[in-house]
Formats: structure tokens, sequence, C-alpha cells
């Protein structure tokens, strides 16, 4: 036990000074048309080091928000404009993808069609029509996973709730606090770590293994090259399934900060009491009073 309180301070001591030294020398890992580079950005992309990186730099802007809480507010701010942001981007992608149903059903019922050209600047794609209908399936993923915090902030999560909603105001932004300490933030991680070494598994030969030295893969880096997956389920179906790999990690990395920021909401919303609940919310709103109170009956904000 005492060894691993040691070796966590150690890791947590030497976090400003990986910083530093990643900040100072960015060819190392983002240079990569130098295998080495691409190498140490997988290593380090899922590695200790990255963890108690973060670890820090969250230590650091909490505690200063202890002292300085509009600092905190503002952390919490440009957090949430960048999940709503990305959200209502995202969002678009469902009209899109209802209008392309609609094509496909129109140009393979009606008219016959058996593929589809895109040329948009005189650069033409052509592709099956099936291509186009699996393609469906990753318009559902990026809302799926780039609306995941915008939808949080909104407060259109379910929430299951057993006991928040008999508490008082403080108790529940306890109950926040911890619930995004320990499950939003360990199980977030757990999924990272997971996923990043799924994805570039996909995307690059020989396969790095999650459990693999920095030595290790620099000396396999002799033969990295770049493999991107291009299978697909069907002959002609769609063949870019490893952008679902990539939108996992996305999704990973949005729901980390999130946990963040809805530590620090809390905490501020604890420390400031009632009248600070929302503050600074930019919330999307439905224009129809009865649709906002079953909005607000469904997502437990009432």
């Amino acid at each position: 036990m005492l060894d691993l309180i040691l070796w966590a301070l150690t890791e947590f001591v030497m976090a400003p000074v990986n910083i530093v030294t990643a900040l100072l020398n960015p060819s190392s890992w983002l240079d990569w048309s130098n295998p080495e580079a691409l190498a140490r950005f997988m290593y380090y992309g899922a590695s200790v080091e990255l963890f108690f990186a973060l670890f820090f730099i969250f230590s650091v802007i909490t505690i200063v928000g202890f002292f300085k809480r509009e600092f905190l507010w503002g952390c919490v701010r440009v957090q949430e404009a960048f999940a709503n942001a990305i959200g209502r981007t995202a969002a678009w992608v469902g009209l899109l993808m209802v209008l392309q149903q609609v094509m496909i059903v129109f140009l393979q019922r009606i008219f016959r069609v058996p593929d589809i050209s895109f040329g948009p600047l005189g650069i033409t794609f052509t592709q099956d029509l099936s291509w186009w209908a699996e393609e469906l399936k990753l318009y559902n993923a990026i809302i799926v996973t780039l609306c995941v915090t915008y939808t949080f902030v909104q407060g259109g999560h379910v929430r299951v709730d057993l006991v928040y909603s008999a508490v008082k105001f403080r108790t529940k932004k306890v109950l926040d606090m911890l619930g995004a300490m320990f499950f939003m933030l360990p199980v977030v991680t757990l999924t990272y770590m997971y996923a990043w070494f799924f994805m570039w598994r996909h995307l690059v030969v020989p396969n790095p293994s999650a459990s693999g030295t920095l030595d290790r893969m620099l000396m396999q880096s002799r033969a990295l090259r770049w493999n991107v997956e291009t299978i697909g389920f069907s002959p002609n179906g769609f063949n870019a399934y490893f952008l679902f790999k990539v939108l996992i990690v996305a999704y990973c990395v949005l729901v980390f900060l999130q946990a963040w920021s809805m530590f620090w909401r809390s905490y501020l919303e604890w420390k400031e009491g009632e009248a600070s609940e929302n503050k600074y919310l930019d919330r999307d709103y439905l224009g129809d009073e009865a649709e906002e109170l079953e909005h607000a009956i469904h997502s437990g904000t009432t």
C-alpha cells in the first residue's frame, strides 16, 4: 500500500515536468511523418503519464477555483459552451440523415438508380445506393457520441431517481460531485483506455498493444505504417467503419471534460446556495410551456 501511495505521489509530482516537456517538444509526438513520433503519440495517448498530467491540471484549476470562484465559473462556462457548440452542430446531422434516407427511397424505388454521385467543387464521389444506406448508421453514431454532453448540459438525460428528489439542495450538489468523481470519471476513463487502442488497431500496422511499453512501441515503429480499415459488411456497403472508433474516443473525451465541469458547477452551487442554481447555464427553450414542463419532468429537473 505504501509503495502504491509513493508511486502515485511520484507520478503526480512529475506531471508538470511531463507537461512542460511535451509542450516544448511537440515534434516528438505530433510529427506523424516520423513513425517514432506516431508511436509516442499512441503510447502517451492512454498512458499513466497522461492520466496524472490531466489530474494535475484538474487539481490546479480546482484549488485556484476554491479561492477565486469567478475563475471556476469561467471554466464551467467555457466547457459548457464547448459542449453546446459541438452538440448543436452535430444535431444537424439528424436532418441530413432524414433527407438522405428520403432521397435513397425515391432513387431506389421510383427511379431505379443503382448509385449516387456527389460532386462538390468538381470532385465526383460515386458510391452504390447500399453504401449510402449503410452510411446512415454513421450519422446516428455522430448524434449519439457528439451530442451526449450537449444533452447533459440541457438536462435532457434520463435520471434514475431513488433518493435525489427527496434530499435538500446542498445534499444534491454533494451527490452530484460524488457522482462526477466516482462514477463518471472512472467509467469514462476505463472506456477511453479500451477505445484508444481499439481505434489505432484499425488505423495502423503492426497493431499497438495496450500493455506494450514505450521502448517496445518505438522498436515496432520501424515497421509502422498506415493501414486504415476499409472493410464493409457487404461488397458495396459502407467501408469507413474506422470513423466509428474515432467517434468512441471523441465521446470519451467529451464526457471526461463534462465530468470536470459537473464537479465544478456542483461545488459552486453548493458553495453559493440555491440562488446560484443553473447560473450562467445556456439552455435551449422549446417556446411552449407545456412541452417545457414535460421535458423538466422527464429529465428530473423539477
